[in-house]
């Protein structure tokens, strides 16, 4: 055990550092989309799972990870993880396949599951109870400016170098990150010899895995039959049973279940673990369908997307230091409700505001408004949550609350990705029918019927742009009907666009009766982490 003093500061910076280019990478995919659909040659739901696989690969181990760092010690763990995140980003960058993308991104979903645990982990180790506060709003804040300043990175990259970059920019940093952490970090041993539930990890793995699955290719099956005669909706009660069977499991394992069910008998624990899933899946979900309207309907360049959301990433990241502070000397459940409801009202305001014609820049007030909730909630939220429980299980609690946002984020690309296909198809298929109106009546049918199948690509408007081929049109109506084409699929995208919105707002309003629940906890000093 590495027994030099080491500070506490320098140490946390450190993990920071591999803590922002994880979260990073869960928001800058999105960026990216419509250059991935171009250049991959491929549909929505595809670059979609470059998205949800990340997340499923590092949500699922998350619990299994939380243990090896208790064994083996923090940051070896953490070490092994950032060496595994960069080696896979490289990997990312070189894919020429949507399937080989797909798989790459699992593999750094695995990098993010062994580090996540272990920087909560050392927060607690590191800080005393009465400095968490700050240490937390320290960690907060590189969560909130990461997870929102993917864009702004992303859409830099995108445009000036190619969507590749997303993933090489990852390997410098993590080098950086690296060298820092063998340096600052201290070798923290907890030495708890824990034993491995691996009938927990593959019933929780497998569980998971079919849900979303299911719930992500239901549209692209046409929620029918997947293979061999096993529809989607058995898939999704499969995993269903799976999870509950998971539950069950770790109810009854005496030993020493991967989900220690007691843990969730602290009402902070309970309530702030729920919470942190409502927030993942908005925090993961909004990003999508804002992105495709930005840059689809409004006509923005990935740079320009990622310049108007900047704005937003910047009151962020400058909110969440003063929040963590002040959630020493507050109730800290009212400055996460205050940030649940802000970023609720932001995206409200938004899908209010949407419309083929509307200004980028009307959007920044609402973007703002945003950024200063999502700056409100992730520092009190995770003190909140994780000073009440006992040191000995820190590691394992930490684990389940990182694991309960990463699950959040999965559930909510896979909604929010299979809802805007939903509603993709069929508003552009009525802004069609609308359209055709102008049309000669011989030409409706065909006019119609040719947006239609496009829109059920969900995908196809990244490539075309509204441009799709109509047979069978006269040079002079095919002008017109390329025209009225163009305004059906803005239209289409743009109604998509704020009925998908509304699911996240309404996940929000969950976060905010479980955020109620949340309780002031009063440090103790003898319950001091140890330098």
């Amino acid at each position: 055990m590495n027994t030099r003093r080491t500070s506490p500061w320098a140490a946390l910076s450190a993990l920071c550092l591999g803590f922002f280019m994880i979260l990073l990478d869960t928001t800058i995919v999105s960026i990216a989309v419509p250059d991935m659909l171009r250049e991959l040659d491929t549909g929505l739901n595809s670059v979609v799972w470059v998205i949800s696989v990340y997340l499923l690969t590092y949500a699922v181990p998350m619990l299994f990870t939380s243990r090896l760092g208790d064994r083996f010690g923090p940051k070896r763990v953490f070490l092994a993880g950032l060496v595994v995140f960069t080696l896979s980003s490289l990997w990312c960058g070189l894919s020429g396949t949507a399937e080989m993308l797909i798989v790459a991104r699992a593999v750094q979903g695995l990098g993010a599951a062994l580090m996540t645990p272990q920087t909560l982990a050392f927060i607690t180790h590191l800080f005393p109870p009465a400095e968490r506060g700050t240490a937390m709003g320290l960690w907060g804040g590189v969560a909130g400016l990461a997870t929102i300043t993917g864009p702004l990175l992303g859409g830099f990259l995108v445009d000036h170098l190619g969507w590749e970059w997303i993933f090489f920019v990852n390997v410098p940093i993590g080098v950086v990150a690296v060298v820092l952490t063998v340096l600052l970090v201290p070798d923290w041993q907890p030495r708890n010899s824990h034993s491995f539930d691996v009938p927990g990890i593959l019933l929780s793995a497998a569980g998971l895995s079919c849900v979303v699955f299911g719930v992500q290719n239901g549209q692209h099956h046409q929620w029918g039959t997947v293979v061999g005669g096993i529809t989607v909706f058995e898939i999704i009660g499969a995993g269903v049973v799976l999870l509950v069977a998971f539950v069950l499991w770790q109810r009854y394992n005496k030993r020493e279940p991967l989900l220690p069910l007691a843990v969730f008998g602290d009402r902070n624990f309970s309530a702030g673990t729920l919470t942190a899933a409502t927030v993942g899946f908005t925090m993961t979900g909004m990003f999508l369908p804002l992105i495709i309207y930005i840059q689809t309907v409004l006509g923005l360049s990935p740079t320009m997307a990622g310049l108007l959301t900047a704005p937003m990433s910047l009151l962020s990241g400058i909110a969440a230091p003063f929040v963590g502070r002040a959630s020493d000397r507050v109730d800290g459940r009212y400055l996460v409700i205050a940030g649940l409801a802000l970023l609720a009202a932001g995206m409200g305001i938004i899908s209010l505001q949407a419309r083929p014609d509307t200004s980028p820049w009307a959007l920044i007030p609402a973007l703002l408004v945003s950024g200063l909730g999502i700056g409100c909630i992730f520092s009190p939220m995770s003190n909140l949550t994780m000073s009440s429980v006992p040191p000995r299980l820190a590691g394992t609690a930490s684990g389940i609350f990182n694991t309960s946002r990463q699950v959040g984020g999965v559930l909510g690309s896979a909604a929010i990705g299979v809802l805007l296909q939903a509603r993709i198809s069929t508003s552009t298929a009525h802004e069609a029918a609308v359209a055709a109106e102008q049309l000669p009546e011989p030409y409706r049918a065909p006019f119609t019927r040719a947006i239609a199948e496009a829109a059920a690509g969900a995908g196809e408007f990244g490539s075309t742009g509204g441009q799709t081929a109509i047979p069978g049109l006269p040079p002079d109506v095919a002008a017109q009907a390329a025209r009225l084409a163009s305004q059906a699929v803005e239209a289409g995208l743009t109604d998509a666009v704020r009925a998908t919105l509304l699911l996240p707002i309404a996940v929000l309003l969950l976060g905010i009766v479980s955020a109620a629940m949340l309780r002031r906890v009063t440090p103790q000093p003898e319950t001091a982490g140890r330098r």
